[in-house]
């Protein structure tokens, strides 16, 4: 079976493609932030169906259009998809309650997670050091979550809405880490494209079910920045991809915690989002250990590039 391009040994261009994906991941983020209080399930078909066109478009100039879509697990690309869309509603609403910068990096929690499931359901063998740094991760995500925790027992109505909003972004990564697990399975059968367009076919189709519970009429204003944000998804996708065609997963997956320097500054500056220190200790304490997950799987030589490179924190 026809696979992927074989990986070419340039790792300075594997690493400016992902930074620029990343780039272009928190662009499509701070587009839905802006549109306002959107249902996930419009967002996200949204995201999928212009993220699609643009995908399309893309296999269509290198003539793979037509073996795309062909597959012998189907029923496996739409488990993936429909985790990974129960994913992607549950981190778009988190964006619409809480602060960029701590949207964005709740979902770091992703990485550590994988290590979790990886241990439950594939039976790997996961050793003291790469469980101390799931451990020490966590506490991170805790540091992170706590005030929006505390101002919930408060009672007040927007510590309610953030608690809401914490409580989506990390359940949010634990779907996305169940993605990942998926995609692992797939990448040893299935194409690049035909997993990319399996996803975004199943999750513009699912995304559909939820038009009846709640869709709202939308301004000039809305559809263009969700229209952009869609465009902004397929193209961080194809960005992403190509990093990882360049690069081994150990060099260029470090760079994805990029996105945490580059929300705090859009927050700031069209949000009004001011980091707090819990976001800032705790947001270290993951990437540190997220980083070093990375490095001991490196060491130990376990191979995920091809899995990694279908999906990104917060994207799915």
């Amino acid at each position: 079976m026809k696979r992927s391009s074989p990986r070419v040994d340039r790792p300075l261009t594997g690493i400016s493609f992902k930074i620029v994906s990343v780039a272009v991941f928190v662009t499509m983020s701070s587009l839905i932030k802006a549109a306002g209080d959107v249902p996930a399930g419009q967002i996200v078909f949204y995201r999928s169906f212009f993220a699609m066109l643009l995908i399309l478009a893309f296999l269509g100039c290198r003539r793979e259009l037509r073996t795309a879509f062909h597959t012998a697990r189907p029923l496996n690309h739409v488990a993936r998809g429909t985790v990974g869309v129960i994913s992607m509603a549950l981190t778009f609403f988190a964006l619409t309650r809480l602060p960029l910068p701590e949207a964005i990096t709740l979902n770091y929690a992703q990485p550590l997670l994988v290590v979790v499931f990886s241990s439950i359901f594939l039976g790997e063998t996961i050793r003291i050091y790469r469980w101390s740094a799931v451990v020490i991760g966590l506490v991170g995500v805790l540091i992170i979550s706590w005030p929006k925790l505390t101002l919930f027992e408060s009672g007040a109505a927007m510590g309610n809405e953030e608690a809401l909003g914490v409580a989506a972004a990390i359940l949010g990564a634990a779907f996305s880490a169940i993605a990942m697990i998926l995609v692992r399975s797939l990448v040893h059968t299935e194409r690049t494209s035909t997993v990319v367009m399996w996803f975004s076919l199943t999750a513009t189709l699912l995304s559909l079910i939820s038009y009846p519970f709640g869709w709202v009429p939308l301004s000039a204003m809305q559809i263009a920045l969700l229209v952009m944000a869609g465009i902004c998804g397929g193209l961080g996708q194809l960005l992403m991809t190509e990093a990882y065609r360049y690069a081994e997963a150990s060099t260029v997956a470090p760079f994805e915690y990029s996105s945490m320097i580059l929300s705090i500054a859009v927050g700031y500056y069209f949000f009004g989002d001011l980091p707090t220190i819990h976001m800032l200790v705790g947001g270290i304490i993951v990437v540190g250990a997220g980083i070093f997950i990375i490095w001991r799987e490196q060491r130990l030589g376990l191979k995920h590039a091809a899995a990694v490179r279908q999906t990104a924190p917060s994207q799915s």
